[in-house]
């Protein structure tokens, strides 16, 4: 039997949407149409193949497609789980139906924001159900690094960032680094006021939804 051909070598490299971009911070809609993604020639698949490329290209764990500007409830991984076993995949409308076990504060990192590292709380177990590119069920499940990864990308797409659950000093110093970057700093980037809403509390981790 041959090997099926790596996620990714088909798509095409997509400039990332970074903190306080508006995509980021309002939640996905629902995909209905499976022929095609908003506004993305060759459809589903083709829009699933760039999420991969342009996440492998950054180095990344996982990406939502908010984070290439695309307002669709669709996100892709290649992830490791805390025993180093790795998981590949896409999830179309991902739900986090269970998230439970303890809550591992750890250091996490986001594509969104380059450079930018905080130790976060998230709960060691998770488990997605959604469907595939063709509208087939899809349950994931992860446990470690791996659960993590998943309640992230989970986040994205319903407009939560990382730092969204952080709180006092943490939540401070990552987003006084953030202000310090070069890319911060550029174009409409400079105007971030939805990165930082001050007065809303920080998101806590929830169980499954």
């Amino acid at each position: 039997m041959r090997n099926r051909p790596l996620p990714g070598t088909s798509g095409r490299l997509q400039e990332l949407s970074l903190l306080g971009e508006p995509v980021l911070h309002e939640p996905c809609e629902t995909v209905t149409d499976f022929t095609a993604a908003p506004g993305w020639a060759g459809g589903l698949s083709a829009f699933v193949e760039d999420l991969f490329a342009t996440m492998y290209a950054n180095g990344g764990v996982g990406l939502a497609a908010n984070q290439i500007g695309v307002n669709a409830r669709v996100f892709v991984y290649d992830c490791p789980d805390d025993e180093d076993v790795r998981h590949v995949g896409h999830v179309v409308n991902p739900r986090l139906v269970e998230a439970d076990g303890v809550v591992v504060r750890g250091p996490e990192g986001c594509l969104s924001l380059p450079g930018i590292e905080a130790g976060t709380p998230r709960f060691d177990r998770a488990v997605v159900e959604g469907v595939d590119r063709l509208g087939a069920p899809v349950r994931v499940e992860g446990t470690g690094f791996f659960a993590r990864c998943l309640q992230h990308e989970c986040d994205h797409l319903d407009g939560i960032l990382y730092t969204d659950r952080l709180a006092g000093r943490r939540r401070s110093k990552a987003l006084r680094q953030a202000r310090r970057t070069s890319w911060y700093r550029s174009g409409t980037r400079a105007r971030a006021l939805a990165a930082d809403p001050g007065n809303r509390p920080p998101a806590r981790p929830e169980r499954g939804r």
